[in-house]
């Protein structure tokens, strides 16, 4: 069952198209990540799926519901995180609980309340005002009141952003915790490690879906190969294969150098010419998904330019 299903969405503001004929499927149970630059459109797609805005074109249906016709419903059934911290910070953890437990009219509230902060770890801290949180107990502060009217869908807009690894590792054993019992993610994220942690990845650039599918079939169907070059002197040689034959980007790491591209013959006779005559070593290595990431920016800038 596809919990969420659109097709051809677009948003325009004026002449600005943000949205653009973008079409995707969630199933239940599904952590799907949806990933691309800032301002490729990720916050005002999820707005759009969650009823906060309108389409000016395309539908679809969000957990069965019209996403036109239904959007009061739509509000009310999702759980909905945004990317800025959105709670009254001369509130407790506690008093800001209550008021979204009393905006959704669950009875009684300070069961729901209670429940929550139980679940996740927020009992010892329910008196502390949200402004002194830091960004980990902000984010946990956020998502329970997401989770607390037991929505089926939780649309998250890049929920880790400037928190720290074990708080963004903590979070994510939520998630997945959730998603064990039903519950249907979509997040947006720019980390790599993050995407990797989802079932299936969506990328957008420019208001644009460019694909769609798991981790392995995104990086297959990327089509790029990747040399890795070895030895002491790897890093002097970045400056010889930029703009060469066949090398689409070339990436610093550590004492190697990573070299990708999307015509592979042409881009072994460019490597096989900048190692000629140097102690240095190269073979093909694994293509990783942040290769593909910024395969997929750097030609949506291009197109855009």
């Amino acid at each position: 069952m596809n919990v969420i299903d659109v097709h051809g969405l677009v948003k325009r503001y004026g002449d600005n198209t943000v949205v653009d004929q973008v079409s995707m499927t969630v199933k239940q149970g599904e952590i799907s990540g949806f990933l691309g630059p800032n301002g490729s459109g990720k916050t005002t797609t999820i707005r759009l799926m969650c009823g906060l805005l309108t389409p000016n074109a395309g539908g679809g249906t969000v957990l069965g519901m019209d996403l036109k016709r239904d959007q009061l419903k739509i509000k009310r059934e999702v759980g909905y995180m945004t990317q800025k911290f959105s709670f009254y910070e001369d509130m407790s953890i506690w008093e800001n609980l209550m008021f979204v437990a009393r905006l959704y009219q669950l009875h009684p509230a300070e069961r729901a309340v209670r429940d929550t902060l139980e679940n996740l770890g927020l009992s010892a801290r329910q008196h502390q005002l949200a402004g002194n949180l830091s960004g980990g107990w902000k984010q946990r502060l956020a998502l329970a009141a997401c989770i607390m009217h037991k929505p089926k869908l939780l649309l998250l807009d890049e929920p880790t952003a400037a928190v720290d690894p074990l708080a963004r590792r903590e979070f994510w054993g939520e998630i997945h915790a959730l998603a064990a019992d039903g519950v249907t993610v979509l997040v947006s994220t720019h980390y790599m490690d993050e995407a990797e942690l989802c079932n299936r990845i969506n990328y957008i650039s420019y208001g644009k879906l460019l694909t769609s599918g798991t981790v392995a079939d995104v990086i297959a169907n990327a089509n790029l190969t990747t040399f890795v070059i070895k030895g002491d002197d790897a890093s002097q040689v970045a400056r010889l294969l930029a703009g060469k034959p066949g090398v689409d980007q070339v990436a610093p790491f550590g004492n190697t150098l990573h070299v990708v591209g999307r015509d592979t013959k042409a881009l072994k006779e460019s490597v096989n010419d900048a190692i000629a005559g140097r102690k240095l070593t190269a073979h093909v290595g694994e293509t990783s998904l942040e290769d593909v990431f910024i395969q997929f920016v750097t030609h949506a800038e291009n197109d855009a330019a």
